[in-house]
């Protein structure tokens, strides 16, 4: 029984194929402009990774913010709901989960058996997501994987004072122009997506192991920055970014 579920997500769509509750094969790839020719195209990369033909494939379940954008699917389901149970699948003694994507935040609280209890997302404001991290590396001349290693060696870290992600960038232009050390300016802005993130994790009660999924779990130094102002390790899952369609393929096993 083969279940496929994509999460199209504002900066990447993924997918994964799953086969009596374990994961055959997962694929990522940017979303661009499009988010049907994204979906299509993970698909057809996760069925030539798996060996498997669409007629395989028993039932869809699509998530995400673009996810009722795939008529071929057969029920669209919550991204909050999805990573829920693709967190709880990977380790069952989370109850606390910060996912944090390209352009928003979530944090899920959830029970013992992955069912959401709470949540809250950010203001929809970038500066507290994926994308202000590729607007500090493109403003620095940084790869967005470079960042982690650099903040690392910050020695005065600052305080980015703007809560706008445009006016954040313009903050770090000028600081970078007075010859402010890259790596000051980069746990800046660790601090401050971490800060954001705190505040959504106390408005749904932090309880029990706390993990993180999305693709900014990526990123050791926001990990770093999570860890120290919450007093307490972070699980981190292996490829974060894809327990969402984890969870999706996982609900489509239980809809078959």
């Amino acid at each position: 029984m083969i279940t496929l579920g994509i999460d199209i997500g504002s900066l990447s769509t993924k997918s994964v194929l799953m086969e009596n509750d374990e994961v055959m094969a997962f694929d990522v790839v940017l979303t661009g402009g499009t988010n049907r020719k994204a979906a299509e195209t993970t698909i057809e990369n996760v069925l030539a990774k798996s060996g498997v033909t669409r007629g395989d494939v028993k039932f869809v379940v699509s998530t995400g913010y673009g996810r009722e954008n795939l008529p071929f699917a057969d029920k669209h389901v919550s991204e909050i709901t999805c990573h829920g149970i693709g967190m709880h699948l990977r380790n069952p003694d989370i109850r606390t989960i910060l996912e944090i994507g390209g352009q928003d935040s979530k944090a899920i609280r959830i029970d013992d058996s992955g069912r959401v209890e709470q949540f809250a997302m950010n203001d929809k404001c970038a500066a507290g997501c994926g994308r202000f991290l590729e607007v500090t590396a493109r403003a620095m001349g940084l790869g967005l994987g470079e960042l982690g290693d650099v903040s690392a060696r910050a020695s005065n870290p600052l305080r980015i004072s703007s809560t706008c992600a445009v006016f954040a960038e313009t903050e770090i232009v000028s600081l970078v122009a007075v010859g402010t050390p890259i790596p000051d300016i980069v746990r800046a802005v660790h601090d401050s997506i971490a800060q954001r993130a705190v505040v959504l994790l106390r408005q749904v009660g932090i309880s029990g192991a706390v993990g993180m999924s999305g693709g900014v779990a990526l990123n050791s130094g926001v990990v770093r920055a999570l860890e120290s102002k919450l007093q307490t390790n972070l699980y981190i899952v292996d490829n974060p970014q894809v327990r969402g369609a984890i969870g999706a393929a996982y609900i489509a096993q239980r809809l078959v």
